[in-house]
């Protein structure tokens, strides 16, 4: 069954602009409403009749869904959400789905009864089927996760070459033997960062060596866990890149507790620039996201779904930097 993303293609027009043929022609220009409707009578597309009729009634309120409120990085975007969504007369909901796909589904079904006007989501574990349906009917933001090939309005930073510039930092103080603690690896943005973490190496003539790669979940426990494998190692690593601050932290006091000193004896660089991070000791190198940003961001291209208007691009890729601290060993060469 074709869905508005297949007309979209078909008539080489954005699923907002088939949106508005559908529910409100004449605010289109006519040569572009014969195509988008030439595309839905080609691919006999039936729209969701009642999803346009439950989307007149506003609600004034959007939902914010998270995998896990614990995670530091989301209250500084949530903050940016709400400050945009205040400013617009809007109200936030905050749905955590504990990481439970189950969870998210049942969040997304007060979209569908239109209990909230749109929703952003942060980070996903969704099938991209499931979030490009939504998307075809609703107002959805996708942010922090970059799924390429994705036609959702996504706000993101390139995690790619994030984690690659911080590996390469590490690199050029003359570490060779860099492990990596990476988040998650259903997620696209652990994938990512590994990603990245692979490229700096190869780029640099030196192998990827799967011992020196653990999986983590982005908390502080498991970057102590996968620190302590790191250490049990015969040819330990002599830095560690962590997927987050907070794995980098627990990355820290693994190797204080084996009495061994950072940066002097393993150097450690985080991800996000938690505000932790900083206060930490040593204080923690790291790579910082614009979190306030995003979160605006995103608040700012559901209101334009929310409202009916065009905007030129669908992805939103913002700049990251890395700040240099204590803890990667800059000031001595290794």
């Amino acid at each position: 069954m074709s869905n508005m993303t297949d007309v979209a293609k078909l008539a080489n027009v954005s699923t907002a602009t088939v949106s508005r043929v559908i529910q409100n022609p004449d605010a289109v220009k006519e040569k572009t409403r014969v195509k988008v409707l030439q595309a839905i009578e080609e691919l006999n597309y039936q729209p969701n009749v009642l999803a346009r009729y439950f989307r007149r009634t506003e609600t004034k309120t959007i939902l914010v869904m998270v995998p896990s409120i614990e995670n530091n990085v989301f209250p500084q975007m949530i903050a940016g959400i709400d400050l945009i969504a205040n400013q617009s007369g809007y109200k936030v909901l905050l749905g955590n789905t504990y990481q439970d796909p189950d969870k998210a589904y049942s969040y997304l079904e007060e979209l569908k009864q239109k209990q909230v006007d749109g929703v952003i989501l942060l980070t996903t574990r969704l099938d991209n089927n499931v979030i490009t349906d939504i998307a075809d009917h609703y107002p959805v933001v996708l942010t922090s996760d970059f799924i390429a090939g994705l036609n959702v309005p996504t706000v993101a930073i390139d995690n790619i070459s994030s984690a690659r510039n911080a590996v390469e930092h590490l690199l050029q103080l003359g570490h060779k033997r860099v492990g990596m603690i990476t988040g998650p690896l259903d997620i696209p943005l652990s994938r990512d960062r590994l990603k990245g973490y692979r490229q700096a190496l190869l780029e640099n003539d030196i192998g990827v060596d799967g011992v020196l790669i653990q999986e983590g979940d982005h908390k502080y426990d498991s970057g102590y866990n996968q620190m302590n494998k790191f250490l049990a190692l015969d040819n330990p690593p002599t830095a560690i890149f962590a997927a987050n601050d907070s794995m980098a932290m627990g990355a820290v006091k693994a190797v204080k507790a084996h009495g061994l000193r950072v940066p002097e004896d393993i150097g450690v660089v985080g991800f996000d620039n938690i505000q932790f991070s900083n206060i930490f000791e040593p204080s923690l190198t790291t790579v910082a996201q614009p979190f306030m940003e995003m979160g605006q961001r995103s608040m700012e291209l559901l209101l334009k779904q929310i409202n009916g208007e065009t905007f030129t691009k669908n992805q939103h890729v913002l700049d990251t930097r890395l700040i240099i601290r204590d803890s990667c060993g800059h000031k001595k060469q290794v």
